[in-house]
């Protein structure tokens, strides 16, 4: 018997379970907003060089004896086009160019001397009112500070995975949850306030570990209080959140469009959040295992009593605890460390698929969602698209899970979303309604894509390393939605050149994913003595197993696939490891 054996006697998923997962939900909403915020809080709005300082339009008009509007004057002094728009948004004419007042005007003005923006940049308020970009100027040569902003952000998810997954194993995860929920209150309303980018900036990576100290340990709980047979439910359900999370956001930012207020809304919750977060349990899993039986008795007994089942507080003793429990307490004594996965061929080969197929997913998936400006459609519009497109691709990977295969779905899904990036190079920017079309399809694919990769890496590592196995790729995933902020620069050199890296990027790594192996109806390895033998010969004999779930979804940014290696696979019965895995995937 094993720990959810005892879940079971203790209601099962019953009241406490119902409201225990809705708490832990809830929160879920506002990490779309976390990690996607700096589409909207460092908008770029429509600009063009401020006017000399001294100009007088009075005087300018008595000069040329006409009657001029803004438009007309401003051509005098900025480059445009036949239709008013600005050729140039760094650049003003180092004279006032008078000539072109005059009506029919053909002066040739192509070998005009221009000089940089002296007197700084006038910013359109009709999208946004105000961002970090108009705050901070972070335009022109300033440019690559706004992409920096998401790239600080997600190194700050990165070490928050790694050091509050640590103190979780150590202090327990509902401690490090709720002080996480107030590290993200606190310092993103702090944010709201900065005076300057650097405090901004900082600010922002403390918030970015406090998020994935969020997700990382809320799942944990989650996993670790409900049985088995509900996780696929719990899973499918919670993965909505965060697409329903996407288009909250953009509501919130069409409605404020004010960088500060945007920062607050979404940051602000977390304190009724830290208020009612003390009502959790710690996971009574983690008290057992690190040497606390008496306080996970209290923990059960509370369960048992709002479960309904009274009667069970006095049948449930430190004895019967250890008795469920034996089997986890013992293999709770073995250790692995990362050099396992690359010791033996067969590890070896599937983490280096892997680590290339995590790094590539949120690579491109990041690239198209941190660039929604680019598509020429309202940027508030295409957040809602972007996040209503999650919903076919979530069916679509549930279909070719099981009729294709993970392998053939992870390569088709990545060589798909490279192909449709590239796709969109060569379609002419006048064209929106296409390339917006071709954008959806690329994310979906992407997202599709991080469905998949879910539950295949968590089929392809064995019982007594799964955990640090998830931990190492999605190590390459953070690294992955860090670099695609700072590849969109790249377009200052040649506008094709950000689609190229992403597309190329994923392209490759479908090609790495056709060198992992089909785990399509393979029994799940417990040892690394069982993927060798699995794996090792090309075309291995499938075994007759119980399928494992392929119902997945999402986290944050995109997404905080970190959070994997919280679950606890080990010590139980093969048919309940099966179901723990694929439901356990599904709760990402």
């Amino acid at each position: 018997m094993g720990f959810s054996d005892l879940l079971d006697e203790v209601g099962g998923f019953g009241r406490y379970q119902w409201i225990h997962i809705t708490l832990l939900s809830l929160p879920g909403l506002l990490m779309a907003s976390q990690n996607l915020l700096n589409n909207f809080v460092s908008g770029v709005p429509a600009h063009h060089c401020s006017l000399p300082a001294n100009h007088s339009i009075h005087y300018l008009t008595h000069l040329s004896n006409l009657q001029v509007d803004d438009m007309q004057l401003l051509k005098v002094f900025i480059p445009l086009d036949s239709s008013g728009n600005t050729l140039d948004r760094c650049k003003r004419y180092v004279e006032p160019q008078w000539q072109l007042l005059a009506a029919n005007s053909t002066a040739n003005i192509s070998h005009v001397q221009t000089e940089g923006c002296l007197d700084g940049w006038t910013f359109d308020r009709s999208e946004f009112f105000t961002t970090t970009v108009t705050e901070w100027n972070l335009v022109c040569s300033r440019r690559s500070l706004k992409q920096m902003i998401q790239t600080i952000y997600m190194g700050g998810v990165l070490t928050g995975a790694i050091v509050y997954g640590g103190l979780a194993d150590r202090f327990g995860r509902r401690s490090v949850l709720i002080w996480s929920y107030f590290q993200l209150a606190v310092l993103g309303c702090g944010a709201a306030l900065s005076s300057s980018y650097g405090i901004y900036c900082v600010l922002r990576f403390l918030s970015g570990m406090a998020v994935s100290g969020i997700i990382l340990n809320s799942l944990s709980l989650k996993v670790e209080w409900i049985p088995t047979k509900a996780r696929t439910l719990v899973g499918t359900l919670g993965s909505f959140v965060f697409t329903i999370g996407q288009m909250v956001l953009a509501g919130l930012a069409y409605w404020l469009r004010d960088w500060r207020k945007l920062q607050i809304v979404t940051c602000a919750p977390h304190f009724l959040i830290f208020a009612y977060s003390w009502w959790y349990s710690e996971s009574a899993r983690w008290l057992v295992l690190n040497h606390k039986p008496e306080e996970a008795l209290k923990s059960l007994h509370r369960v048992a009593r709002v479960n309904g089942k009274p009667e069970m507080i006095d049948k449930l003793t430190l004895e019967v605890l250890h008795c469920h429990m034996n089997k986890e307490i013992e293999s709770s004594r073995s250790s692995f460390t990362a050099y396992d996965l690359l010791r033996t061929r067969a590890m070896r080969r599937i983490s280096i698929c892997l680590i290339a197929v995590w790094f590539s997913t949120s690579f491109a998936y990041y690239g198209l969602a941190m660039d929604m400006q680019k598509f020429g459609v309202s940027i508030y519009l295409m957040q809602v698209i972007f996040g209503a497109i999650d919903f076919p691709a979530k069916l679509l990977a549930l279909g070719t899970l099981s009729y294709l295969g993970r392998r053939v779905s992870q390569a088709a899904c990545l060589f798909l979303s490279g192909l449709v990036i590239f796709a969109n190079i060569f379609v002419p920017t006048e064209m929106q309604t296409i390339r917006t079309l071709l954008a959806c399809l690329g994310k979906g694919f992407t997202s599709a894509s991080f469905t998949t990769v879910y539950l295949f890496t968590g089929e392809l590592y064995p019982t007594v390393i799964r955990q640090t196995g998830m931990g190492f790729v999605s190590t390459m995933a953070r690294i992955g939605s860090m670099a695609a902020p700072a590849i969109l620069i790249l377009d200052e050199v040649l506008p094709a050149l950000p689609s190229l890296v992403y597309g190329g990027a994923a392209v490759l790594a479908s090609c790495f994913a056709c060198f992992l192996p089909e785990t399509l109806n393979f029994a799940l390895p417990d040892t690394i003595s069982d993927v060798e033998e699995k794996w090792s010969e090309r075309r291995p004999a499938p075994r007759q197993t119980e399928g494992v779930s392929s119902h997945d979804g999402e986290v944050s940014d995109n997404n905080d696939v970190s959070d994997l290696g919280v679950v606890s696979t080990e010590g139980v019965s093969l048919k309940e490891l099966k179901d723990r895995v694929g439901t356990g995937l599904d709760a990402l």
